[in-house]
Parts: C-alpha cells; sequence; structure tokens
C-alpha cells in the first residue's frame, strides 16, 4: 500500500542540497508534492521587492529543473498560505506537510497557526531548520537570555557544534497532475521600462551558480579576504548575499566548505586561514542579525535603543532623491547608489559609507534607507538589512556610536584610493587625478577644464558641507541624549 503523499513547502530554501524539509520527505518515501507559494499580501510593506522578484524568477526556475531531475514537479500557486497550504493538502489527500522555518514575525505567527490548523485535521507536520547555523533561540548568554552584543556572540557561537550539511536527494517520486499556475505568468520579470540588464549581466540565481560562486571564492579570493574585503573596486568578497537569502546555499554548506578549507591549511593557518575565519564571521553576523530579529520582532521598523524614536529626524525629499539616485555630490556616495540600482547589489563598506551620510549628514531617517535597500538589493534581507541599518546609525544593538559619522572623503580615498571604483561608477569623473578624484569641487579651475567637467552640469556639487552636516548631527544627538538622562 502507497503511503499518502507528502507535501513540501519551498520557502527562502530554493535548493535540493541540505534542504531538511526535502530530505525528509525523501525519506518518508511517499510521493512528493513540491509546491511554491508568492503571497504578497502576507508581509505587508515587506513582500518582496522589485529586484527580490527579478532574483525569484531565476531561482524558481532553477529550482524547477533541479527537482525535475529527480521526479518532482514544481507546483506553483499564489495567494494567502493559511488558505492554499490547507486546500492543496486536502486536494492531494497529503499525510505529511513539512517545510524549513522562516523567521520574519510575521511569518512565525502564520506558521504557528498553519500547524495547529494541518494538525488539526490528522496531517503529520513538521518544520526544519535550513537557513541559519543555529535557532535564534538556542545561542543564549550564561544567565540565559539574548546577546545584544556580537563579539560574545561569536565567541559562543564557536563553541556549538554545526551539523553536517545533508546531499540531495538522488531520486524521489513525484505525484503527477496536480494543477500548478506558471511562472512567466507571475510578472516577476520587468516589462517596460527593463531595468534589469545590469543584474542580468551580473548574477545568475540558482544552487549551482551559487555552489560555483562559493568554490571560486575559496579557491581564488579568500586569501586576501581580511585585507582586501574593504576595498569596493577589487572583486574580493564571495557575493554570496543573496544565493543566502534565498536559500540556494545553506549557511552549514558556507560553514562546511570553510572549515575544510581551514583544515587544508594545516597547523599554521598564516594569512588564508585568518582571512576564513573573517569570512565566518562574517557569515555569523547574519547570524546575529537574526537572533535580533527574533528577539526583537519590531527590529525593521523601531529603534533597538528607544530614545532614537525622539530623534529630530529632517523629512527633505530633494535631498533623499538626490541620494537615491547618486546625485549627492560626494564620489564614493554616489559611485555605490549608481552600483545599487545598475546590479541590485553594493560592496559592504560602501553599505556603510552610504548609510551614515543618509542618517547623519542628511538626519533622513534609517527606515527609508531601509526602505529603498529593500526594493533595489537582490539580497534584501530582513534581518540583515535591519540590523545593519540600525548599527550604522548609531541605534541599534552593538551599534556603532551616533558620534562616529564617516568623512566621505576620508573613507572614498582610504578604501578606494587609486580611484578604480568611483571611476567605474562615475565616468564623468575619470578623468581626474587621484589628487581630486574624491573631492572635485576643491580641483583647480584649469585642472576641471582639462578634464572637461563643469561642476553644478556634468556632476553635482556637494549636497552638504559635511563638517557643518557633522556637527549638525552632532548637536541633534546631544539633544536626545539629554532629554534621555532627564
Amino acid at each position: 500500500m502507497t503511503a499518502s503523499p507528502t507535501l513540501v513547502w519551498f520557502r527562502l530554501d530554493l535548493r535540493v542540497s541540505d534542504n531538511p524539509a526535502l530530505h525528509a520527505a525523501a525519506e518518508r518515501g511517499a510521493p512528493v508534492v513540491a509546491l511554491f507559494l508568492l503571497d504578497d499580501a502576507e508581509a505587508g510593506a515587506w513582500g518582496f521587492g522589485g529586484a527580490q522578484r527579478w532574483w525569484l524568477h531565476g531561482s524558481l526556475a532553477s529550482l524547477a529543473g533541479s527537482l525535475g531531475e529527480r521526479g518532482v514537479e514544481l507546483v506553483l500557486r499564489r495567494g494567502r498560505a493559511a488558505e492554499i497550504l490547507p486546500a492543496l493538502a486536502g486536494e492531494i489527500g497529503a499525510g505529511a506537510v513539512y517545510w524549513n522555518r522562516c523567521y520574519e514575525p510575521w511569518r512565525i505567527a502564520r506558521d504557528r497557526r498553519l500547524k495547529q490548523a494541518l494538525a488539526e485535521t490528522g496531517v503529520e507536520v513538521e518544520s526544519f531548520n535550513a537557513a541559519l547555523l543555529h535557532e535564534p533561540w538556542a545561542v543564549q548568554t550564561l544567565q540565559g537570555g539574548s546577546y545584544g552584543v556580537f563579539t560574545p556572540f561569536w565567541r559562543a557561537l564557536q563553541q556549538r557544534a554545526v551539523a553536517a550539511p545533508s546531499p540531495a536527494p538522488s531520486a524521489m517520486t513525484g505525484l503527477r497532475g496536480v494543477e500548478s499556475e506558471v511562472l512567466a505568468d507571475w510578472g516577476l520579470l520587468p516589462a517596460k521600462p527593463d531595468w534589469a540588464g545590469g543584474l542580468r549581466r551580473t548574477w545568475t540565481p540558482g544552487e549551482k551558480a551559487a555552489e560555483g560562486r562559493l568554490g571560486a571564492f575559496l579557491q581564488q579570493a579568500v586569501e586576501g579576504y581580511a585585507e582586501e574585503r574593504d576595498r569596493p573596486g577589487l572583486d574580493s568578497t564571495s557575493r554570496l548575499s543573496p544565493h543566502l537569502h534565498f536559500g540556494e546555499i545553506g549557511p552549514r554548506q558556507v560553514w562546511a566548505a570553510t572549515r575544510r578549507f581551514l583544515e587544508r591549511q594545516g597547523s599554521a593557518p598564516g594569512k588564508a586561514g585568518k582571512s576564513a575565519w573573517k569570512f565566518l564571521a562574517e557569515l555569523a553576523w547574519r547570524e546575529f542579525s537574526y537572533h535580533l530579529l527574533f528577539h526583537h520582532p519590531a527590529l525593521p521598523e523601531q529603534p533597538w535603543r528607544p530614545q532614537f524614536a525622539a530623534f529630530p529626524w529632517s523629512d527633505d525629499e530633494a535631498a533623499f532623491a538626490a541620494w537615491c539616485h547618486g546625485r549627492t555630490g560626494y564620489p564614493v556616495v554616489d559611485a555605490g547608489m549608481r552600483q545599487l540600482w545598475a546590479t541590485g547589489w553594493l560592496h559592504n563598506r560602501v553599505r556603510m559609507i552610504v548609510a551614515s551620510f543618509l542618517v547623519k549628514d542628511l538626519l533622513i531617517p534609517w527606515q527609508r534607507g531601509e526602505a529603498w535597500f529593500w526594493d533595489t538589493l537582490v539580497d534584501a534581507d530582513l534581518a540583515s538589512n535591519a540590523a545593519s541599518w540600525q548599527w550604522v546609525s548609531g541605534c541599534g544593538a552593538d551599534a556603532a556610536p551616533y558620534f562616529r559619522i564617516f568623512n566621505p572623503v576620508l573613507q572614498g580615498e582610504k578604501f578606494d584610493p587609486g580611484g578604480d571604483y568611483v571611476r567605474r561608477w562615475l565616468p564623468e569623473l575619470a578623468a581626474l587625478p587621484d589628487s581630486h578624484l574624491h573631492r572635485p569641487w576643491e580641483a583647480p579651475a584649469e585642472l576641471l577644464r582639462r578634464s572637461g567637467i563643469v561642476l553644478g552640469r556634468d556632476y553635482p556639487l556637494p549636497l552638504v558641507d559635511h563638517r557643518r552636516a557633522r556637527e549638525r548631527a552632532l548637536a541633534a544627538f546631544e539633544e536626545i541624549r539629554k532629554e534621555a538622562a532627564t
């Protein structure tokens, strides 16, 4: 007698390797139905942004191919999970429903309700961890609480064993004839205007691309990672973030591959080993962000430090628009924002620079920058996005102090000393020598003329004077500090 089918609900786990829900379904031995649900309404403001929707299309196409190789069709449905999942389970006579956990607050609440509703119908329901090295509630302080500082969290994380990733099922039996929507009909790709050309040239979504990117990084770039990771003009980072966000590769896979690399270095790992550990620490920052989101579910909307709720923000729409479109007059800021628009991605050092400029030079609320990143980043991840914006803004856990304000000129000169990054994304400034590339408004008139640049026409003058903007930001911070002390 054939066991009743297993329904596997895919979410942000779009892979077949190290996928615990899919692995459990294969072990159960019954016919498998693989489902992806597009629920545009459930997440409210945090539904898939434009760049994420582009990536999702490619990722789902890749997943459908990988499942098809194993005899399983990917079923696509659109609508509310609370309605569609129980209906489909009943339609196929499912005996079990498996999924991998997500940690956004609304998904946690919805999944609990779904588990209860399905269990009451007699269906076996089980969820698994595919997205993190450890569950957010598993890493605790000695007092049994949650962490608010990264360094002790990272030390605690290193004391815990990480489970080995599981291989992809070799073959399964799929249940045929289940109605599916058509991916092309979902409108995930831009129509007119087609703004995704730069994304297509930069990225290949999917599990195989993710595995290839990790392998190439460990073979070619990791040795210089610790020293070069802050240089946006160099290809020295893994660029795994969108693949991790969509679950095309899991953190256990990244951890295991990097630890194997470290083992090959032997007892004296040297430069390469130190870089590999630095890379794992960055993976741990992602983990820390989820830890914060789980324990502080208001993190995407409200400052972790409550005194910042009274901060005197500005509502300068023209300044915000200039920041969004790379027209601030500060070359490293503008280069970053143009890279973001063109490729859906932004180098981490430049993310910090542009975020500091928005919040501290322009006094525009961090939530507005967070929302812009959400729509334009292919790796927009609620936990990492919220935690990192709050960190830069000085209002989050383990945050950089508010009085630490990045100077965009000095940051550009330090981390893009040869100007490769700025010249790539701001070709109108390419003819300027390095000495004036990051401060074109100080260039002599004759040099600007020879370089073919008219400031205010070819490239904007600075939106604000950084020194005065810094003084204004510090005064605003001092104001809320005094209010908090009274």
